[in-house]
Order: C-alpha cells, then structure tokens, then sequence
C-alpha cells in the first residue's frame, strides 16, 4: 500500500516545551483503504509522535491485507477461492466473519455481507435503462439468503459454503482504525483520532467536534445539519446521497437491502456513535437499510449507541441520547449557510486535478469573491494545512491582508482548514459579505486560486454582474491544478 502524506502541526511549541508539554499534530494521507485519512496525535515528544505515526500505519497495512476484498491476494480474497474445506484462518479473518454473523442477526438481515449479489442485479439493469424485474431480485434474494460460511472458533477454521459475491465493506474500516488507534497509544500517544473516509475513531485525551453533512445539501461549503462531540467513541455515517443508480430520469440508493434487493430509499443517511468501531460502521449501514422503528428497537437493546437518521423528506430522528451529545452550533465562514432567497445565487463547480506523482501533495485551494475595487467581500473556501505556506496563495493571503487592516478580521482562524483530495467540488454564494450581510448589486469577481508543494499555481477569475435577475454561466479552465470550472448564476 502506497501512502501519500501532507503533515500539519496544530500547535507550534519550542523544542523545550515541546518535551514538557503534549502537542496535537495532523496528518494527512491519499490511498488509504482506497480513500483518505486524517490522522490526529497527541505526543509529548516528536519520538512518540514517529512511533505512534508509524504504529497507524503498520497495523492498517497488516490487517488490508488480510481483509481486502479488493486485493486479489490478501487473505481474505485466497479464502473465497475455497470451498467446502475448513482453512485455518488469522484471528482478524475469523472475527471479522464472525461480526457478520452476528450483525446479519441482530439486524434481520438487513446486514449481509453479499449484498454486492443484489447490487450487480441493479449495475446490469442500469446499462439497460431499466429497472431490475421482480425474477431478477427473488434470484438474488435466494442467494444472498444463503449461509455464506460456517466457522469453527475452537480450531481456527472457516470454511466457504457458497459461490455468491461477498465483501467485507459494511465496517471493515472502522474495525481497523479501531486496531490501529490502540496501536498509536501503545506507541506512547495520550490522545489519537482516525477519520478514514468519514468513520471516525476517537481514543484518549482528545475530544473531537464532528459536523454532519446534511445529505440535502447542494454545496461542500453548505451549513452541517449538525455537529457533536465525540469523546472515546467512533462515530460512522452512511448514505444515498453521493453513488447510486441513475435510471430513467430518476436516483436509486446504492444501498440495498438484502431481504427485498431493493434499494433503500427511505433513511437518506444514518450516523451511529458507539464505543465499538465495528458496531458503529455497521449499525450506520443497517439503519440507512432498515425502518426507523427498527432501528429504534434495535438500538435499545445496545449499550452506549446514539443514532441520527435523515429521512427522505429532510426531517430527522434521533435516539434520546443523542442530544446529549450535540454542541452549540458554531456557524463559521468554512460552513457559511446558503440562505435561500426569492432572487439569484451562485453555485461554482471545480475539480482538483488528479495528478499522477509520488511526490503529490494536496494542493492548497481558496476560492471567493471580490467587489469592482478589487476588496474581498466573501471567502467561499479555504482548504491548506501548513498556515505558514499561506502566503503561496499569492493572491488571497494579499487580498486577506487587505481585509484584516481593514476589518481586522483574520478568516484563518475561523475557516474549515483541511485540504480535498482530487476531484468536483460545489461552493455556493447567497450573496452576502462575511458578516453576513447583503451585498449591492454590481459587478463582482469569482477568484478560484490552488498552489501545490512541487506542484504547479492556478488562478481563476469570472466576472459577474449580480443584478438580481439575470441568469448567466461561465466556463473556466486551469492550466495545472484546477480542472474544469463553471460559475452558474442563478436559481438554485
């Protein structure tokens, strides 16, 4: 496994204090379990925060290639190759499978590990344009119904039963950042947070402040539907809102369940928090499948687990303890709500541009709008790690510096900070300044502005005139870091 990395430290401190007093450092890392992870340490010396870096690192390596459903060759790809004949398999293999048995229990089903069965029914009916016949779904119900394994734990051995399509997707994230956040405080770190593609550990002195993506929402830079504090917990989130099936005009859920092989199309995101990682990847898989009042029944007969569900309509359910939980929403320019207005507003889409290097780092990327005398009057976004390589944002730390000797405001300390991976993104301007009020109509600029360490620069800009009434759209492109972009002003 190839791990590419941008490092961050939070909190600068001399080299005598830093022996004497713990400081949080941030890492982030590309190709991780096939997506990106943040790692957060909190260490007393820079040889406790290599060790515990180190620690993270080994033990998700190890147990991706014991689990991978993705690697032809780690274990668990050479054991479905099997059949009907007892393998000795690692501790990890045979716990994991057993976790699927149980969870395939207490949920009814709506768990499986063969739920891809199903989801290949629907990959091939949407190359048709159509949806999956009844026959078609039955077949798949049938399979996927079957005992997939039988598992002896006194002799270490599982044996594979069945030919049908099996992944171990549903938390094998979340039960390996588990492991490799204990490894960190074996390694000497007091405090340790893992965010592998959205499931979050948390372990230690640390307390984290986690924001929900709304589901609904149409722009990276929208407001959270929430925010919590988790504290010696994991906290996963599933959902329909970003892959699916597109057919005839209308979405499908990714997510199946296996009892009907339909999609799920009722829970559009479901957040757990659990002290068990594993439980808390697999309950928010479940519950996007399985009825509110399921999901309700089963959560009280666990211990310790909160949950949020996001219905298709946009309301919300919650578990009584979930608000005990919640933090006082903190609205800041990185989350600047969108507010829905009768008029116009601008949605800009853009794509980081996936370069092929081993030594890519994370591009540094600002995006927002300045009036005709060229002073920012909205920073839209925001996205470095290091502040003190700011400045490589040529252009907006110059406009920022204006801004601040004019309004003595520094937006570093209030903007979301994490740099993106490659890909499309969506911002979106309701008009307003950073202090939230309206702006006057006239001639404005779009800036999109992305720096790389050894990398390339990029600068953008789109003029608009914001009247109110007069829809208009605009196509851009970078030369280097940022792909295609386009600034739609409109109705929204």
């Amino acid at each position: 496994m190839s791990f590419h990395k941008n490092t961050a430290l939070l909190l600068c401190l001399t080299a005598s204090a830093l022996a004497q007093k713990p400081a949080t450092h941030v890492f982030h890392y590309d190709n991780v379990l096939g997506t990106s992870m943040e790692l957060k340490l909190h260490t007393a010396s820079a040889g406790e925060t290599n060790r515990a870096e180190k620690a993270v690192l080994s033990e998700i390596e190890s147990e991706n290639k014991i689990l991978s459903a993705w690697q032809s060759n780690s274990e668990f790809s050479r054991w479905m190759k099997t059949h009907n004949t007892p393998v000795k398999v690692s501790p990890e293999l045979l716990e994991v499978l057993a976790l699927f048995d149980e969870y395939r229990q207490q949920t009814g089903g709506a768990l499986d590990p063969s739920a891809e069965t199903a989801t290949r029914v629907w990959k091939r009916a949407a190359v048709e344009n159509r949806v999956p016949t009844q026959a078609e779904l039955s077949k798949a119900v049938e399979k996927m119904q079957q005992p997939h394994w039988t598992l002896d734990k006194v002799h270490g051995t599982a044996t594979h039963l069945d030919d049908a399509p099996v992944a171990l997707n549903s938390f094998a994230k979340s039960y390996i950042a588990g492991h490799a956040a204990d490894k960190a405080l074996t390694a000497g770190a007091s405090g340790v947070l893992l965010n592998i593609g959205g499931d979050i550990v948390v372990r230690g002195d640390l307390t984290e402040r986690v924001a929900i993506t709304d589901p609904k929402a149409a722009a990276d830079n929208d407001e959270p539907i929430d925010m919590v504090r988790v504290t010696n917990r994991t906290i996963a989130t599933s959902g329909d809102y970003r892959r699916g099936f597109d057919i005839g005009g209308q979405h499908y859920s990714h997510l199946i369940d296996p009892r009907t092989g339909e999609t799920a199309e009722n829970v559009i995101s479901s957040t757990v928090i659990a002290k068990d990682p594993a439980m808390a990847g697999a309950l928010a898989t479940a519950f996007s499948v399985m009825q509110p009042e399921e999901s309700k029944k089963l959560a009280a007969k666990l211990s310790g687990v909160d949950y949020m569900l996001v219905l298709r309509d946009g309301s919300t359910i919650a578990s009584a303890g979930w608000q005990n939980r919640e933090v006082p929403r903190l609205v800041t320019t990185g989350f600047a709500p969108a507010t829905k207005t009768a008029g116009l507003d601008l949605m800009i889409n853009f794509e980081i541009a996936r370069i092929d290097s081993p030594r890519y780092r994370r591009p540094y990327v600002a995006v927002w709008v300045e009036d005709q005398d060229h002073f920012p009057v909205r920073t839209l976004a925001l996205w470095f790690a290091k502040p003190r390589w700011l400045h490589e944002l040529k252009q907006w730390y110059r406009d920022d510096q204006m801004r601040n000797m004019a309004e003595g405001t520094d937006l570093t300390a209030t903007l979301s900070s994490a740099t993106r991976v490659p890909g499309a993104y969506t911002l979106r301007w309701d008009g307003k300044d950073n202090s939230g009020k309206q702006v006057k109509p006239g001639k404005y600029t779009v800036l999109i502005e992305a720096a790389r360490e050894h990398g390339g620069y990029d600068l953008l800009r789109q003029e608009i005139n914001l009247d109110g009434k007069t829809p208009a759209k605009f196509t851009l492109n970078g030369k280097a870091e940022v792909g295609t972009a386009t600034v739609d002003y409109g109705k929204h």
